[in-house]
């Protein structure tokens, strides 16, 4: 009976070890950052396909000797893989749900770190009529009218978020042949929409990175406060996963003045214009 009792007790340990590592998991990186034995994660999505997050990676790399790994992940996803304990940091905007995982104790030091805005692109042509719309409620109501194609990424990213809050201020429920739900990324439901020429509620920066691949789509709303779009962090609690003490250093460089430097100044040797706005601009419009 003592030898049973021992065997079980040895099941149970090992069971709860394996139980608690197994939650620690790390999710496989898109992209790697530097080249350090000191080791963390992020999830995000837009910032990572421009090439911002490298450049903030390999930045901080330099001084830390860190190894950034990259998960793609729009933000309800990053905001799950964080809730789950797969990654130790996120950037992500989606303001209201960031705040609540505060709130409810499993992410910490939100910050923020800049921000863009979003357009509502489509065919030169605007058969909705959008270019005269008083705001951003205005042209999806257009939209819906017309029944022209819509593209939505479907997915529960900070976009598509932002698009539904944009529907219900509306009073609109999209449904039908016209309202294309994609369930990808920004980049390629921007191409898609170009590809069909339909309309895309899509972040300046992507929009400036890609523009001149465009061969149907222009701008055709803009301007609405409603659609700047703020950029935070969201770390890990102290302890919770193996890089979160890295991570934490790396949030801290992102506000620091060479972080906000790269942020308000990337892109504009590849396109001409900066790409993302510094916390400072962002600030007037935080939520």
């Amino acid at each position: 009976m003592k030898s049973k009792s021992i065997a079980i007790t040895l099941f149970m340990t090992l069971f709860l070890l394996v139980a608690t590592s197994a939650g620690h998991t790390q999710t496989a990186c898109t992209e790697s950052y530097g080249t350090g034995p000191n080791k963390f994660s992020l999830a995000t999505g837009s910032p990572g396909e421009l090439g911002l997050l490298k450049a903030l990676g390999e930045a901080f790399a330099k001084k830390n000797s860190t190894t950034l790994c990259w998960v793609k992940a729009g933000s309800g996803e990053s905001m799950k893989l964080l809730k789950d304990k797969k990654v130790d940091m996120i950037m992500v905007h989606a303001p209201a749900a960031e705040k609540k995982a505060v709130e409810d104790g499993w992410a910490t030091k939100r910050a923020l770190i800049g921000s863009n805005e979003f357009y509502i692109v489509g065919p030169a042509n605007d058969p909705a009529g959008i270019k005269k719309a008083k705001n951003a409620a205005d042209a999806y109501a257009l939209i819906a009218k017309s029944h022209s194609r819509f593209f939505s990424r479907g997915d529960n990213s900070g976009t598509h978020k932002m698009e539904m809050d944009a529907w219900e201020k509306a009073n609109i429920k999209p449904a039908g042949d016209w309202y294309i739900v994609t369930k990808d990324f920004m980049m390629a439901t921007l191409k898609r929409a170009d590809a069909e020429k339909g309309y895309f509620m899509t972040d300046s920066s992507t929009w400036v990175s890609v523009k001149k691949e465009m061969k149907n789509l222009q701008i055709l709303f803009r301007g609405d406060v409603f659609l700047v779009n703020t950029y935070h962090t969201l770390l890990q609690p102290e302890g919770a996963t193996p890089g979160q003490k890295y991570a934490s250093k790396f949030i801290d460089f992102v506000n620091s003045k060479e972080g906000q430097k790269i942020i308000g100044t990337y892109g504009k040797d590849l396109y001409g214009e900066g790409i993302y706005n510094d916390a400072a601009y962002a600030k007037k419009y935080d939520r």
